[in-house]
C-alpha cells in the first residue's frame, strides 16, 4: 500500500466524511487512527477497500476500538519504522494518463520533463534504498523540492500529494547525452534531441531507463540491427522491441484485447506476441525466423518523449554484455556497453535496484509469467502458515531469483540472471543484500539447489547458515502449489532441460508424488546418453546422437544421414568411442534434451546460439502445422524402485523413418507435442493422483502447455500451472522455501 497513493487516499476520505485522526506509513503497511461518530467509522471502514487506488494492495485490514484522543483535523504523520514486518515493497509503474497528458502540454510546467510523475506512476522499487518508502529513503533524497513541488506534495488535493519521487525541471533530475567514453556532451532537452537524431541515423544509444540501461537502435534498419547483434555477439537471439503506440504494434502483431491490456498496464512488460507475416514493420534481423515477437510500450516518460518524436519501433534489448546483468550507472555503462553502443543518453537519478524488464505471453485470456522482475517482483505471496524462523532460498544456476520467507510472507527477488558470469554472481548478493535489508529480514536457515556445482549453491554454502538441499524438481512442483495456495497431495509432472536428481543422475522428465513431508518419483522418462554432457546443451546434435544410440547403439553410426547433424567424419569417431565406454556421456531422462534432439533430428536446429533455441522452432514449426491426430507410438512400463518408466524410443523410432521419408517436419512436431501431451495422461491415469502441477521450463512452450492441460482435464484432471511464477527456473526459490518450511520448522 506504500507509494500508490494509499495515504492521500485515506486522507480524502477520512476528510470527506467529517473524520479526525491520523494515517501514517510503518513498516507493518499503512496504520491509521481515526476518530468520529460509530455510523461515520463503520462506513469509513467498509468504504476503505471498496474505493482504494488501483494499484493499492490490502493484504489484510485489522482494526480494534480505542480511548478517543479529541483529535482535531486529518493528518498524514511522519512515517514509523518499525523492522520485522514483511509486506509488499512499491513497485516501478507506468507513466499514467494524467502525467502523459502534462508531458506533451505546451502549457504545462512539466512540458516535456522526461521525470514527470504522481502518486499513480513512476520509479519505486528501482530509487528504493530503505523502508518505509519516503523520499528520504529513496535516491530522490539528493534533489531537494523546489517551491512549487513542496506545495504540492503537501497540499491533499493535489494528484502529487505524497509523492515521493515528485520534481520538475527546476529541482530534479536532468537528461545527460555523452559519448561513448563517458563524456557528457549536452544537458536538458539538448541531450534528448542528440539521441532523437542519432537514432534517426541508425546509431546504436544507450539509454538509461528505471532499472537499468536498454540499447536502442531502429528496428527498421537491417544493417543497424545487425551491426548490434555483431557488437553484442548475439547472433539470433530475438530482440524485444518497443513501438510508439498500440496502434503500430496492432499492424506488425496480432493483437487481442487482453495482450493490448497488458501492454498498456502500469506494469508495462514485454508481452510475446504473434507477427503478421505481410508485415514489414520491423526488419528479420530483429528476430530471425521467428513467427513472435516481444513487444513493448513506452513506459517512462523519457520512452514517451523518445519514440513519440522517431515515430517508428526500436529494439529495446538489456543493456548489459550476455548473460551479465544490467548496466544500472555511467561507469558500469562506459566499461560494459562502450564498444556496443555509439552514445548514451543516461540522467543524474542513482538506480538503487537494477531490475529488467518482465517478460510474459497470453494463454486462453490470461498472462503466464515467463520473466518476473519490473512492475510485478518483489513478489509477495501469503502464506497460510507463519514461518516461525526466517528463511532463504538461492535458487537455480539459470534465471536466478533468490526468496525470503518470514511471518506469513513468502517474498520472491526480481529476475537475477544466469549465474555463469562473475558480474550477475556479485548482482546476486547485491540483490540479498537489498532485500534483507529493506524487508529488515536476517535469515537464520538457508535453502538451496541440490547440484553440488550451481553458484547458487556456493552463495548459499558462503553464508555460513544451517543449510538444505532441495531436489531441483520438487522445487519446480512446490512452486506451483505455492502461488496456488495448494496444501496436501498432488502429481507434480516436472519437464525441464537439467536438473541435480536424488541418486546423482540429470533429471528432467519427472512425475513426483507431492505429500506435504516431501515426494516420491513414481514415473520417469527412459534415460538417454549425453556425449560431451554440458556442451550438449548448446548442441541439439549431441542429443540426436544420444537417443539414437540409445535406440541402436552402435549401430546407429551406419546411418550417417540421420545420425551425422553436421558432424564431421573425425568428431563421429570420437564421439561413438565416449558412448561406446561411457565416457564424459551423463545419462539424461530430460524432456528439454529430447526436445534438443528432435529438432536436430528433424534439421530444425543442430547447434544453439541461445538457451531453447531448439524447443522454440520445434513448438514454433508445430504451431505452424496442423496436427494429423497421430499419436507416436510409446510404452510405460514398471523399471524400478524409481517407478514407473516412460519409454519413448517407439516415438523416436517413427520420427527417424518419418524424417527418412522426407515427411512435413511441422506435421512431425506438431504430432510430437501431442504425444507428450498423452503421455502425461497415460503416467497420471496409472498413478491416480487428480491434483496435477505443471511446471519446469518445458511448459513454457504455450503450445505443450495448452494441450498437456487439456489433455489431463479432459481425462478427469484437476490440472495446475503457472501464472505468476515462471514454470522455468525463475520460480525455483520460491518452491525451495516451501520446501525448506517443514524442513525447518522441525528443528
Amino acid at each position: 500500500m506504500q507509494g500508490v497513493g494509499f495515504r492521500p487516499y485515506v486522507h480524502r476520505l477520512a476528510t470527506g466524511m467529517g473524520l479526525f485522526g491520523w494515517v501514517r506509513n510503518s513498516s507493518n503497511g499503512v496504520e491509521i487512527e481515526v476518530e468520529g461518530e460509530a455510523a461515520a467509522l463503520a462506513s469509513f471502514i467498509h468504504t476503505l477497500p471498496q474505493q482504494k487506488p488501483p494499484h493499492a494492495i490490502i493484504a489484510s485490514l485489522q482494526t480494534r476500538l480505542i480511548p478517543c484522543h479529541y483529535i482535531a483535523g486529518f493528518v498524514i504523520r511522519p512515517s514509523l519504522a518499525n523492522p520485522g514486518n514483511h509486506r509488499h515493497l512499491p513497485l516501478d509503474l507506468a507513466t499514467c494518463h494524467a502525467c502523459k497528458q502534462e508531458l506533451f502540454d505546451p502549457d504545462n510546467r512539466r512540458y516535456r520533463y522526461p521525470f514527470i510523475n504522481c502518486t499513480d506512476c513512476g520509479p519505486r522499487y528501482s530509487i528504493l534504498t530503505g523502508m518505509p518508502y519516503d523520499r528520504a529513503n529513496t535516491t530522490m533524497a539528493a534533489f531537494a523540492l523546489c517551491d512549487p513541488c513542496a506545495a504540492e506534495y503537501h497540499d491533499p488535493g493535489n494528484r502529487r500529494f505524497h509523492a515521493e519521487p515528485n520534481a520538475c525541471p527546476r529541482c530534479g533530475p536532468v537528461l545527460q547525452y555523452g559519448n561513448r567514453d563517458g563524456t557528457v556532451v549536452a544537458t536538458a532537452d539538448a541531450a534528448l534531441q542528440l539521441a532523437i537524431t542519432a537514432l534517426r541515423d541508425g546509431k546504436i544509444i544507450a539509454v538509461k531507463g528505471l532499472g537499468g540501461f536498454h540499447l536502442l537502435v531502429d528496428a527498421r534498419i537491417e544493417e543497424a540491427v545487425l551491426r548490434l547483434r555483431t557488437r553484442k555477439h548475439r547472433r539470433r537471439k530475438p530482440f524485444a522491441v518497443m513501438f510508439p503506440d498500440l496502434a503500430q504494434v496492432a499492424t506488425a502483431c496480432e493483437l487481442s484485447a487482453e495482450e493490448a491490456s497488458l501492454l498498456a498496464s502500469p506494469q508495462a512488460p514485454i508481452v510475446l506476441l504473434q507477427r503478421l507475416k505481410e508485415n514489414q514493420a520491423v526488419c528479420k534481423a530483429v528476430a530471425p525466423d521467428q513467427p513472435t515477437l516481444g513487444v513493448m510500450l513506452p513506459y517512462t516518460p523519457l520512452h514517451h518523449l523518445l519514440l513519440d518524436a522517431l515515430g517508428f519501433p526500436v529494439v529495446a534489448t538489456s543493456g548489459n554484455l550476455s548473460d551479465e546483468p544490467l548496466c544500472k550507472d555511467e561507469t558500469e555503462m562506459v566499461a560494459m556497453l562502450g564498444q556496443i553502443a555509439d552514445a548514451y543518453l543516461a540522467h543524474n537519478r542513482p538506480i538503487a535496484n537494477r531490475i529488467d524488464d518482465s517478460v510474459l505471453f497470453v494463454s486462453h485470456g490470461k498472462p503466464v509469467m515467463l520473466r518476473a522482475s519490473r512492475g510485478y517482483a518483489p513478489l509477495h505471496i501469503e502464506l497460510d502458515e507463519a514461518v516461525l524462523r526466517p528463511l532463504m532460498a538461492t535458487g537455480g544456476q539459470l534465471k536466478n531469483t533468490v526468496a525470503l520467507a518470514a511471518g506469513h510472507s513468502l517474498l520472491i527477488s526480481p529476475h537475477i540472471g544466469d549465474l555463469s558470469a562473475l558480474a550477475t554472481v556479485r548482482a546476486q548478493r547485491e540483490t540479498i543484500e537489498t532485500l534483507c535489508s529493506l524487508y529488515a529480514i536476517q535469515p537464520e536457515r538457508v535453502a538451496c539447489d541440490l547440484h553440488p556445482d550451481y553458484q547458487s549453491t556456493r552463495t548459499a554454502e558462503k553464508l555460513g547458515l544451517p543449510l538444505t538441499g532441495i531436489q531441483h524438481h520438487e522445487a519446480h512442483a512446490r512452486s506451483c502449489m505455492a502461488e496456488h495456495r495448494l496444501r496436501g497431495k498432488a502429481l507434480g509432472i516436472v519437464w525441464d532441460g537439467t536438473g541435480y536428481g536424488t541418486d546423482g543422475t540429470i533429471w528432467g522428465g519427472e512425475f513426483l508424488q507431492i505429500n506435504i513431508r516431501g515426494f516420491q518419483r513414481v514415473a520417469h522418462f527412459l534415460p538417454f546418453p549425453l556425449p560431451g554432457g554440458e556442451r550438449a546443451i548448446r548442441e541439439p546434435r549431441r542429443a540426436a546422437l544420444g537417443v539414437r544410440y540409445a535406440i541402436d547403439g552402435d549401430d546407429c553410426f551406419a546411418d550417417l544421414h540421420v545420425s551425422t547433424n553436421d558432424f564431421s567424419t573425425a568428431e563421429l569417431a570420437i564421439l561413438q568411442q565416449m558412448l561406446t565406454n561411457r565416457t564424459n556421456c551423463p545419462m539424461t531422462s530430460s524432456v528439454g534434451r529430447l526436445f534438443d534432439a528432435v529438432a536436430s533430428l528433424t534439421g530444425l536446429c543442430h547447434v544453439s546460439d541461445f538457451e531453447g533455441e531448439a524447443a522454440m522452432a520445434l513448438q514454433h514449426a508445430a504451431a505452424a502445422a496442423m496436427a494429423d491426430n497421430t499419436v507416436y507410438p510409446f510404452v510405460i512400463s514398471p523399471l524400478d524402485e524409481s517407478g514407473l518408466n516412460v519409454d519413448w524410443r517407439p516415438m523416436l523410432r517413427q520420427i527417424i523413418d518419418e524424417v527418412a521419408h522426407n515427411h512435413a517436419v511441422g506435421r512431425i512436431a506438431a504430432n510430437f507435442h501431442m504425444t507428450l501431451a498423452q503421455m502425461a495422461v497415460a503416467v497420471a491415469q496409472q498413478i491416480g493422483e487428480k491434483v496435477i502441477l505443471l511446471s519446469g521450463g518445458c511448459f513454457q512452450n504455450r503450445l505443450l502447455q495448452e494441450q498437456t492441460c487439456q489433455a489431463l482435464k479432459t481425462a478427469g484432471f484437476e490440472v495446475y500451472h503457472h501464472h505468476l511464477l515462471p514454470a522455468n527456473d525463475g520460480g525455483l526459490a520460491a518452491g525451495q522455501i516451501m520446501t525448506a518450511i517443514p524442513i525447518f520448522q522441525e528443528t
